[in-house]
């Protein structure tokens, strides 16, 4: 009993703590992938400074009491305070549950908003290399290069249809495939200049650490990590 108390007195209090210390946001539309556990979500986040946004941002979401998990925004628009998500759903756990649950019109709660510290090269060829669980990072790091030109990558999704939306919802410049041993071939072939190429791995820690070492092996020094741990 006195247990039980302790605890609700530790949420109650949390949720005052939450309350004084998060900012609000609102959801204008949820969209579930078809055949896939991927959810797309646009926010509304009127107190976000976009405008600073020159590196891949990241906001750090409350998605249950004392839970937070960071996402990358993607397609934010300035004027209109906008941005999107995507959520690979794939796995049972807090942020997964979050999004599973939200509903045109809901309020969320953010802690905060901070960089990756990743940003596109000025000038040298971009190449972004991911997997499902990193999407909005790779969307974002495409919106940032300047020109497009510059940008291509490739994308680990072992759902066929997964692959298939993507390239129909958005205007990317990623190739869609769905094995490991897919990725390290494609990028065998590619032929990238060592000097003027510069790969951004983002993903889980285990896959961005091997395309890391198979970069090196091909004499690439210009490798920028961005590894999430599962």
């Amino acid at each position: 009993m006195e247990t039980s108390i302790l605890t609700q007195i530790r949420k109650k209090a949390g949720r005052i703590i939450e309350s004084q210390l998060l900012k609000p946001g609102r959801v204008l539309d949820v969209r579930y992938w078809e055949s896939s556990d991927m959810i797309e979500i646009d926010l509304h986040l009127p107190y976000a400074e976009m405008q600073n946004w020159n590196q891949i941002p990241y906001i750090k979401l409350c998605v249950d009491d004392f839970t937070f998990r960071d996402y990358t925004p993607f397609g934010w628009d300035v004027e209109t305070a906008t941005c999107s998500l995507l959520i690979d759903t794939d796995h049972d756990g807090p942020g997964s549950r979050w999004a599973k649950a939200l509903h045109n019109g809901d309020t969320i709660h953010y802690l905060k908003m901070e960089s990756t510290r990743q940003a596109p090269h000025p000038t040298d060829f971009v190449v972004g290399l991911g997997d499902s669980s990193s999407l909005g990072h790779l969307l974002a790091l495409q919106q940032l290069t300047m020109p497009k030109a510059r940008f291509e990558g490739a994308v680990l999704l072992p759902n066929l249809n997964c692959g298939k939306l993507l390239s129909e919802y958005f205007s990317v410049s990623l190739n869609t495939l769905t094995t490991v041993t897919e990725i390290t071939d494609w990028l065998l072939k590619q032929g990238y200049c060592t000097t003027h190429t510069w790969f951004y791995l983002v993903g889980n820690h285990h896959f961005v650490t091997k395309l890391r070492k198979l970069l090196k092996s091909l004499g690439h020094a210009n490798i920028r990590i961005k590894g999430f741990w599962s």
